[in-house]
């Protein structure tokens, strides 16, 4: 049984300015409800004074724990291992920019505790973003509930609440963070709820996101669905492709000979197999058939040894 109320997770990346107020504001929210916390600030390779500032805030709050990596890695690197120090009977996320708000602390750890929800995402229903980055990321959320099937209205949203053995559960790489309630889910926790936050202008400093970040999104969503289907069994997918294709192939291959003897025998009109293209497409089918086979079997060969996929080389901790 976890001692402490909450647990909050801050990735950080360049937030020297703004980590002394957040350190506040959650220390004064958890004061207020008479929560138990702790808060686990990960530097993410600043090239700031941000562990400075951390090492600093630790003298004043013994409840912060600290961890910088020696280089950048992302979001999902930090998060990985914030989960893994992680020992509140809820836990939070929150990017360390001031844009989420420690307020909503309270009602979503009722939703989790209470109502029996497995992860609450945030909803910055009113955004104080420019046009060009809503837009695009309304359609990027479309998608996502497209695909994954879960209801969420903005499944980036920083400010998020776990029940604690779901960040025990997940393992969060790449650039997955985006589609953690996805990964949840996959791991069978399905009871996954919504609630509209607070979404502030950014007080300090620039954001550290660019255009790339919608590409690099779709690419992971298609990552993600792959890996929610196939990660266990890769085969099921390739395997299935690659005989489909090698039949349609053979077949044709077949057919097209069989076709040629016939008319050969019965004295009509014949061209030969290899003035028919579409003797040289079955063929390819053939070859493209055996080789996504073959992609199959051998991601199954990788996929059953273990991977240290999670090695992150960390500089220093609190």
């Amino acid at each position: 049984m976890s001692k402490l109320d909450i647990s909050v997770v801050v990735p950080l990346y360049n937030e020297e300015e703004s980590l002394p107020e957040l350190v506040q504001w959650i220390d004064r929210v958890a004061v207020a409800n008479n929560l138990s916390y702790e808060i686990i600030l990960i530097d993410d390779g600043s090239t700031d004074n941000s562990w400075s500032v951390v090492e600093r805030l630790k003298t004043l709050y013994p409840q912060i724990k600290g961890l910088s990596f020696l280089r950048n890695y992302g979001k999902s690197a930090a998060l990985y291992e914030g989960f893994r120090l992680a020992e509140g009977e809820a836990v939070f996320t929150m990017d360390a920019d001031l844009q989420d708000s420690p307020d909503e602390i309270p009602e979503m750890r009722r939703m989790i505790l209470e109502d029996g929800y497995d992860l609450v995402s945030g909803w910055k229903k009113r955004r104080y973003d420019p046009i060009s980055k809503r837009w695009p990321s309304k359609f990027f959320n479309l998608t996502a509930r497209v695909v994954s099937g879960i209801k969420l209205h903005d499944f980036n949203c920083g400010l998020k609440a776990y029940r604690r053995k779901v960040v025990k559960s997940i393992e969060v790489y790449g650039e997955m963070h985006r589609y953690i309630p996805i990964l949840a889910k996959h791991a069978g926790f399905k009871r996954i709820g919504e609630k509209v936050v607070e979404h502030r202008e950014r007080k300090y400093g620039v954001s550290k996101f660019g255009i790339e970040r919608m590409v690099k999104g779709y690419l992971d969503l298609i990552s993600v669905s792959f890996m929610s289907h196939f990660g266990r069994s890769p085969m099921y997918l390739f395997g299935s492709l690659g005989t489909l294709m090698f039949l349609f192939g053979g077949v044709t291959t077949v057919w097209v000979i069989a076709k040629k003897l016939i008319a050969q025998a019965n004295g009509l009109v014949w061209r030969g197999v290899t003035e028919q293209p579409l003797f040289y497409l079955a063929l390819v089918a053939v070859v493209v058939g055996v080789q996504l086979f073959l992609a199959g079997f051998i991601a199954e060969l990788v996929n059953r040894r273990s991977s240290d996929r999670n090695s992150y080389l960390i500089d220093k901790q609190l």
